[in-house]
């Protein structure tokens, strides 16, 4: 099994290791129909399912989303290894924590984990082309949009496109306060 991933931290938050013990936190969020629209999978059901969802996969580092002296999850970053040198990104966060600059921060500090610590060369991250928020807090990092893949993912929603963005560790830098 892979290592857990290490605490990143920044003024507001802290990212810790995700855990099944986070679902009782994060089942509101994964049961709300509307901010599950864009996700892979539907709404869940139960508290179980939001628990057996939260167990590791090989594939994934998933870090929890919190505040600094509360440890209860908002939501969650992960990182998905590729190929060599290359990492694929995602996110999530609870409805009520939207508008204050949460997700921004959260993943500007999993950037540049990526790039500065660990030395990743490209970055990609996936999102519905209609999933407005993604693709503007994406754009505002610096992700420039790479292409759309047709029929991608067979979802709850039906089949749907992705919208395909990526980042080179080099833009990174230049637009990073951290190199």
């Amino acid at each position: 099994m892979r290592d857990a991933p290490p605490v990143l931290e920044t003024e507001r938050l802290r990212l810790r290791p995700l855990s099944p013990d986070d679902a009782e936190a994060l089942h509101p969020m994964l049961a709300d129909a509307e901010l599950m629209t864009w996700w892979s999978s539907g709404p869940h059901a139960s508290l179980e399912e939001t628990r057996d969802y939260l167990r590791p996969v090989p594939e994934w580092r998933h870090w929890a989303i919190t505040r600094r002296g509360d440890d209860s999850a908002l939501g969650w970053v992960a990182a998905g290894a590729k190929r060599s040198g290359v990492i694929e990104v995602g996110y999530i966060l609870g409805r009520v924590h939207w508008g204050q600059g949460i997700a921004r921060e959260a993943v500007t500090r999993l950037l540049d984990h990526l790039f500065f610590e660990e030395g990743q060369r490209r970055v990609i991250a996936d999102t519905d082309p209609e999933n407005r928020a993604s693709r503007a807090l994406l754009e505002s990092l610096g992700f420039t949009l790479e292409g759309i893949l047709r029929a991608e993912w067979e979802t709850h929603i039906g089949v749907r496109d992705t919208a395909l963005y990526g980042l080179l560790r080099d833009e990174w830098a230049a637009r990073s306060t951290r190199r």
